[in-house]
């Protein structure tokens, strides 16, 4: 008779919870894709887009972090470092999401959505940019982070799957469209990474993810504040219409969103292919951005050579999270 070791089927739940927060939170990231697209479409500048939805973010930043006692700490790490933390914020959140903001122009949802997915590449890429001190004669060494081999050979898949779909995409729209959506999802796919890989580093693992998201939002303002200062000489104010859709991005992707991806983590922590496996979830935003911006919004559908390539960029994000499973289980310093 076959023998259940103790607590498989509590684990069993507990990963098919993860997988199940993991795909929730993919559905309220894919607000992001389309609600700046529809905004873009309407006429509203993507300036406002980008700078509204942080400033609807802070204040429910500050209370979370203020309820859960670490908004103390936060500032008082802030008042350490001021200038690295407005630095590295400025790139993590403030170009990554301005130039997002500004793709939207270029394209449908999805498009972006799954364009956006080359910051796999972005992230293998600038490993070499970091390092992990270790034991060493004499004291700690750094020891520099590798590119991963396997990450590069699942982000080719990734980029391969984006070729396809802007080389579709750049027949059917006007000309130099599609470069342009590429080059400005690309500052932001690699902005992103450095930004919080940075802003890791500086905090030095003191502070938890919610007060780093807080603190990197509040050293964000000064670049927002100046964003929203050219919005409005260019623009004027937006709409009431694009004050709405920004808070509900802020409030769905910002913090729902997130919190539900970071829970899903939690539930799996220290079992990389369980970790895996909730990463994968992910490529579900990909999916649901299609649904909402060609059924709910009227975006354009893709063509068969454009499915054939957001096929090919699930595949890779899949491929990525079981890349990342395998060098986690190797002992890899090369973290994606």
């Amino acid at each position: 008779m076959k023998r259940h070791r103790p607590g498989g089927a509590a684990r069993q739940a507990r990963i098919l919870e993860a997988m199940a927060l993991g795909i929730c939170a993919s559905f309220f990231f894919a607000f992001t894709f389309v609600l700046n697209r529809r905004m873009s479409i309407q006429g509203g500048s993507w300036v406002w887009s980008a700078a509204l939805r942080f400033f609807f973010m802070l204040p429910i930043l500050l209370a979370l972090s203020a309820a859960g006692g670490g908004l103390g700490g936060v500032l008082a790490a802030i008042r350490r470092r001021p200038l690295g933390w407005i630095a590295w914020s400025s790139v993590g959140f403030g170009l990554f999401y301005s130039f997002l903001c500004a793709a939207s122009s270029f394209g449908p949802a999805w498009l972006i959505a799954a364009t956006w997915q080359v910051t796999i590449v972005a992230g293998a890429l600038l490993s070499p940019l970091f390092y992990d001190k270790v034991p060493a004669e004499g004291g700690r060494r750094p020891l520099r982070h590798r590119i991963p081999a396997r990450a590069i050979a699942a982000g080719s898949v990734i980029l391969a799957g984006i070729f396809l779909m802007q080389l579709r995409e750049a027949s059917m729209a006007g000309p130099g469209a599609a470069p342009a959506c590429v080059a400005l999802v690309l500052v932001a796919a690699f902005s992103y990474p450095l930004g919080n890989r940075k802003m890791m580093e500086l905090c030095d693992r003191g502070l938890s993810t919610l007060q780093r998201v807080t603190g990197m939002t509040i050293c964000s303002m000064p670049f927002w504040a100046a964003l929203a200062a050219i919005g409005l000489a260019k623009d004027g104010l937006p709409s009431p219409g694009q004050l709405f859709q920004s808070s509900l991005v802020a409030i769905f992707s910002g913090v729902v969103a997130t919190l539900l991806f970071f829970k899903a983590t939690d539930l799996v922590h220290g079992d990389a292919r369980s970790l895996a496996a909730v990463e994968s979830t992910q490529s579900g935003e990909v999916v649901f951005t299609l649904a909402f911006g060609v059924l709910a919004f009227g975006d354009r559908p893709p063509t068969a050579l454009g499915l054939a390539g957001l096929a090919l960029v699930i595949l890779g994000m899949i491929a990525n999270s079981l890349a990342s499973a395998r060098a986690q289980n190797a002992g890899t310093t090369a973290p994606l």
